[in-house]
């Protein structure tokens, strides 16, 4: 499904991402762990199309297509979501119309008729209901005024309803009190689909207590350095960065 090969990038003239590559096949959940300033967010950025990240080596192909090459919105239609750490505020603009409109653009996009107000709404509640989105929120401006839990779960409601085939959540755990993690990795594993791939990032092991990985990767200094299976999340739990990834690793970080 997503195939990065040798990817590298620049943000401000800066290396950030340094031959990175990684394979997510379909129904498979990747966790990538990190320090700060590892290169986490920029993959997430760049997988999604952000501006102001220049891709200077590599390839990354999803379900075929060069990836890199498709604008934002081309890859929102293709089935690409990315859930943001900071989800953005938008004051005037309802979350119910929001969702709708957003749903119905994917939907011209690929061709397809758009999404009746009956239907919509149908959907709308029974998804809501599973991620822990009131009726109240969903009335509400979108983000605006939300807490950090409910922006959160309004991530989660938003790829619900889109039903991408890439899910991307950027640290979706920050921020969350133990009972918001458990909603939100309730509705994201409600999502798990033989036909669907997601990774995860995140700084804590506690996350994949709740989504259990098939793999988890350990990203610095712009690479993976290390992958394994969800026990990998324990190891770095207990040793740290520098007890798995070794003495090269803990100079590195010294000396920066």
């Amino acid at each position: 499904m997503l195939e990065i090969k040798d990817l590298q990038v620049e943000v401000d003239g800066k290396q950030i991402i340094n031959g990175l590559s990684l394979t997510v096949g379909a129904g498979e959940v990747h966790a990538i762990m990190g320090p700060n300033g590892s290169g986490k967010s920029t993959l997430a950025f760049v997988l999604a199309g952000r501006e102001g990240y220049e891709v200077t080596g590599g390839s990354v192909a999803f379900d075929g297509q060069d990836l890199l090459a498709l604008d934002p919105e081309e890859r929102a239609a293709a089935g690409v979501f990315l859930a943001m750490q900071y989800p953005v505020e938008i004051p005037g603009v309802a979350n119910m119309y929001f969702l709708r409109q957003a749903m119905n653009a994917q939907r011209r996009a690929r061709g397809e008729a758009e999404i009746g107000a009956g239907e919509f709404m149908k959907r709308l509640r029974a998804r809501a209901k599973v991620v822990g989105v009131t009726e109240e929120l969903l009335k509400r401006d979108l983000n605006f005024g939300f807490s950090g839990g409910e922006k959160k779960r309004n991530e989660i409601l938003q790829m619900a309803m889109l039903e991408p085939r890439l899910c991307i959540l950027d640290e979706t755990d920050s921020g969350l009190d133990i009972d918001a993690l458990r909603t939100v990795a309730d509705g994201v594993n409600a999502l798990r689909d033989p036909s669907r791939g997601i990774v995860v990032i995140t700084h804590y092991q506690r996350l994949l207590d709740y989504i259990v990985p098939d793999q988890v990767h350990v990203l610095a200094y712009g690479e993976i350095r290390r992958s394994g299976s969800k026990e990998l999340a324990h190891e770095l739990e207990a040793g740290g960065y520098a007890g798995v990834l070794g003495t090269e690793f803990a100079e590195q970080r010294a000396g920066a």
